[in-house]
């Protein structure tokens, strides 16, 4: 089950905030857990046993730091919880990427077992290793009770798509939140945002994408050079729509009920540098690698060798958490020789020239994708030949020009919603709707009819699948 389906919206979610909102307030949590199991077991439920063992030792390892006399205790306990977590997330995760490749270069094992990845596991790991790891540091205290960490861990707003929230954001507000009619339209209002952004807009954009760049056939190697460009240019646009807006969804669905989540997303398209584009994008997964993995290292404050040692670190894990294969860890990497670039040699020329840094960000972060999308290395090498022109296919067809008129509005569309232009007109009323009686009308009604008119947009997208509300406006 996700968060864009039919079932989930007329029938999981109503339920479960109906039965929340019902119930007195000491069986709330209990009401979230129970929805989350369920919600998690939906799409396999013998990993939900997984879920909650994973739960099981970080809950007891907590609980042993807090009680261990010595530092030498404290470290046993935190070095079993990150080799257990970490050890499940390997097996399930790389088991089939690392004999891949031992079979490739050795021609051993012969059978590479089928190892089917529970969902989630990569959020559900890394909010539980940070648990453990602020216990550790005394940042926090272990939590006694252990079905209020499975909640935690397993609340389904978050649970399977992000953002990584840590336990500290929450501890209080599982304790006790409280929740006002502000909150509850707050909330509503960014998961309609968060909805329409995945049912009409980034679906809309993978369908395009998939077209012109279709994955494992032999038309993929005979597109143009344009429509190369044009089929970049929408997958770039969907995979920052599709990833915000599970955040989007995720931080409007815990602030119906009380939660408030961090941000995930600050406009990534809208960045200056590659340094930029890294604290505006996926930002708690970026926290995440920061606090656990590069500060531990040493961080910035070190000899140049170090610094680059520790970024090589944390930016082959990120490419590697994304993903099994060469192509996720290249892409990690990829960005790695920008950031220090940026640090060593133009750093100081982009803070002077915003204007050439935004297109300089933007171009590297183009190509990046490109790296991400493509796991076949012939097909990304046919890719990022074409997307310089080397393809027998010439620079464009008639394929490309009917799919570009007919989508020109849905791309002006999607690039429109990737920037804060929304964001700075609602202030803008807002701060006129105080002095201007017109002006607070329009701001009342405009609040009033954004949610279900984009719940309504988004139904209708979801029920027709591949509807794209854009086709009829065309040249």
């Amino acid at each position: 089950m996700v968060f864009s389906s039919l079932i989930f919206l007329f029938v999981f979610l109503v339920l479960n905030l109906a039965v929340y909102h019902l119930v007195p307030e000491h069986a709330k949590n209990k009401v979230l857990l129970i929805f989350s199991l369920v919600f998690y077991a939906w799409g396999g439920p013998r990993y939900l046993l997984l879920l909650v063992g994973e739960t099981l030792i970080s809950w007891f390892a907590a609980l042993m730091i807090g009680r261990a006399p010595t530092v030498k205790g404290k470290r046993f306990w935190i070095v079993a919880e990150c080799v257990a977590l970490l050890g499940l997330l390997a097996y399930f995760k790389y088991t089939r990427f690392i004999l891949g490749n031992v079979q490739a270069i050795f021609g051993a094992p012969e059978l590479i077992p089928e190892i089917f990845l529970p969902i989630g596991i990569s959020f559900y790991t890394f909010q539980l290793i940070s648990y453990v790891v602020d216990v550790y540091r005394g940042q926090i205290a272990a939590q006694p009770a252990f079905w209020k960490l499975l909640l935690y861990s397993s609340l389904f707003y978050q649970c399977i798509a992000g953002p990584i929230v840590r336990y500290e954001t929450v501890a209080d507000q599982i304790d006790e939140r409280k929740v006002t009619q502000a909150d509850v339209y707050a909330g509503v209002r960014r998961f309609c945002i968060g909805l329409a952004k995945k049912a009409v807009l980034a679906n809309s954009c993978a369908s395009v994408a998939d077209t012109l760049l279709p994955i494992g056939t032999p038309e993929l190697t005979m597109q143009t050079t344009a429509g190369c460009w044009l089929g970049m240019a929408f997958f770039m646009l969907q995979i920052y729509l599709d990833f915000s807006a599970y955040s989007d969804m995720a931080i409007g669905m815990g602030r119906m009920v009380g939660f408030r989540f961090l941000e995930n997303f600050d406009y990534p398209y809208l960045c200056k540098s590659i340094q930029d584009f890294w604290r505006r994008w996926h930002i708690s997964l970026s926290s995440f690698f920061r606090d656990y993995v590069y500060i531990p290292l040493g961080g910035s404050r070190c000899s140049r060798a170090k610094y680059v040692r520790n970024m090589t670190v944390v930016w082959f894990l990120t490419g590697l958490w994304h993903g099994a294969s060469w192509n996720y860890i290249f892409w990690g990497l990829f960005f790695l020789v920008f950031l220090l670039l940026e640090r060593f040699v133009i750093g100081p020329f982009l803070k002077k020239h915003g204007a050439i840094g935004h297109i300089y960000a933007l171009l590297v972060v183009y190509f990046g994708w490109v790296l991400f999308k493509f796991e076949n290395p012939a097909e990304l090498l046919y890719v990022v030949g074409a997307l310089f022109g080397f393809t027998d296919a010439g620079f464009i067809g008639l394929d490309v020009q009917t799919i570009f008129m007919q989508n020109i509005f849905l791309l002006i569309f999607c690039a429109i919603a990737s920037t804060d232009l929304g964001r700075r007109i609602r202030k803008a009323l807002n701060r006129r709707a105080k002095r201007s009686r017109a002006a607070l009308a329009l701001y009342t009604v405009t609040e009033a009819v954004t949610p279900p008119v984009l719940l309504l947009i988004s139904i209708v997208a979801l029920a027709g699948a591949s509807y794209n509300p854009f086709i009829y406006f065309q040249f």
